[in-house]
């Protein structure tokens, strides 16, 4: 193997295991911190340790008993279960997320320096490795779409060689992580239809919207309760005016943004390629929905969306160099278009480079230049010590600030959900976190309130943090 060939392959193989320390670092420094986004990493956690222990994904933070399949279809997380059988930890999904996320770098990486060459590849893969989406994921703690980052750049590293068979392979586990990812796994087929694979194209679009529509209409729904999908609502109960309300009329001073980030990032090239296309399931039902969550860029809903722009970035690039050695006639019309393409498109990348360094500076990276990541939060000996008072198996319920780091040592349930159908032995509030409209900042007159013939007595208050202990029944 020729040395240049041979650094084709390390060097992403060296930037993937770059990003998985970098991420790795991102999140355990904001989880050190008690900084806790959201209880979602606490939901997968529950899931996770279902598999590991060979049992149903039981969610109780969702509501007690809870079956994980009927609020999302993701039974890729069972290939978590073995890891987390051995290393218990909220942390085990942190760095697992990172790892998967990282290891997206490596197919990216590789195309990028076999169609750029060195110089330009290494900007296009450390661009893909800072882009927002990426970062805003790690920032927001585990999700099931990191294991969808890798095999979507899988599948196009696979689809720019011509290698569609292959790329199928790498589409159809998609189906597993998220009930959405049916449409992109269908949009694929049709790229592949235009890049003249017409009969996988059309198998794998079939295979996409079928795995869609029987995860969203029959499988959920036999795992849900109510016997239904729960996230009809969000976009307008699955059609009609709230709908089209939702995608045409809101929210678009943040959707425009989104967009404009999206494609943006790739200096628009990426619109230059059909692999465009594959972003459109995503952005279509982010933006028929109801939260504005779903409309920025905040959070871990870009990170599919990261590797098809810069797959289709590098397509771009690729098809305006083939213009170009075409000879295409440049002295008018739209042609003058691939004229100023041809001549920005080997400074691109190292803009794309460029501009993710600079956005940098508003980004979760960020943080780990900052001594305050560094430094405890002054909170956490507070939070430490009310968990401390609670025997390892007992049952809490609790609020957004500590539930991350409760749930591999405790039964765990959420002040919302909860109901009537259990009495937890402890109920943990961050006051600064809590948004509950019945909690005042009595702690045992909330927990009585919610547990009617139960008596707590207040065992810990201290700096925002209270706990109450069950003393009858």
């Amino acid at each position: 193997m020729s040395r240049g060939r041979l650094w084709e392959q390390a060097a992403p193989a060296l930037a993937a295991g770059l990003f998985a320390a970098v991420y790795s670092a991102i999140s355990l420094t904001r989880f050190a911190r008690w900084e806790t986004p959201s209880w979602d990493n606490a939901i997968f956690e529950q899931a996770v340790a279902g598999y590991a222990h060979l049992r149903a994904p039981i969610v109780d933070i969702k509501a007690p008993g809870f079956n994980q399949l009927g609020d999302h279809f993701s039974p890729i997380l069972a290939l978590l279960g073995p890891v987390y059988r051995v290393f218990p930890h909220a942390q085990t999904l942190l760095v697992a997320q990172a790892v998967l996320v990282a290891l997206s770098v490596l197919p990216i990486g590789r195309a990028a320096l076999r169609m750029l060459g060195t110089g330009r590849g290494l900007a296009v893969t450390g661009a893909y490795g800072l882009s927002f989406g990426v970062q805003a994921a790690i920032s927001a703690d585990f999700h099931e779409v990191a294991f969808a980052a890798p095999l979507l750049a899988f599948a196009g590293e696979a689809g720019l060689r011509g290698r569609w068979r292959a790329a199928a392979c790498w589409c159809l586990p998609l189906l597993l992580v998220k009930e959405d990812l049916g449409l992109t796994v269908a949009a694929i087929g049709v790229v592949a239809v235009l890049a003249g694979a017409r009969r996988i194209g059309w198998l794998l679009t079939a295979a996409g919207v079928i795995g869609a529509a029987m995860t969203v209409f029959v499988i959920i729904p036999a795992f849900n309760r109510s016997g239904a999908f729960d996230y009809w609502s969000l976009v307008g109960g699955a059609g009609g005016p709230s709908l089209w309300h939702n995608f045409f009329a809101s929210g678009w001073q943040f959707k425009t943004g989104a967009l404009a980030a999206t494609f943006g990032i790739t200096g628009f090239v990426a619109l230059r390629s059909p692999w465009a296309l594959a972003t459109i399931p995503t952005l279509a039902w982010r933006f028929a929905g109801d939260r504005a969550t779903f409309w920025g860029v905040e959070w871990q809903y870009s990170l599919v969306l990261m590797p098809i722009v810069f797959i289709a970035a590098l397509d771009g690039l690729a098809r305006i160099r083939a213009r170009e050695s075409a000879g295409a006639d440049t002295d008018a019309g739209p042609n003058r278009w691939y004229r100023f393409a041809a001549r920005a498109a080997p400074k691109l990348p190292a803009a794309m480079l460029a501009g993710a360094l600079v956005a940098c500076l508003w980004l979760p990276i960020r943080g780990l230049v900052d001594d305050a990541a560094y430094r405890p939060n002054p909170r956490a000996a507070a939070a430490a010590a009310a968990i401390a008072l609670m025997p390892p198996g007992a049952s809490v319920e609790t609020n957004r600030g500590p539930i991350t780091h409760l749930t591999s040592r405790y039964r765990v349930y959420w002040f919302d959900s909860i109901g009537g159908a259990v009495t937890p032995d402890f109920v943990l509030s961050d006051t600064h976190t809590d948004t509950h409209t019945d909690f005042d900042g009595d702690l045992v007159a909330f927990a009585q309130q919610q547990h009617p013939g139960a008596t707590y007595r207040l065992i810990y208050d201290h700096d925002g943090y209270q706990l109450a202990q069950r003393a009858s029944p």
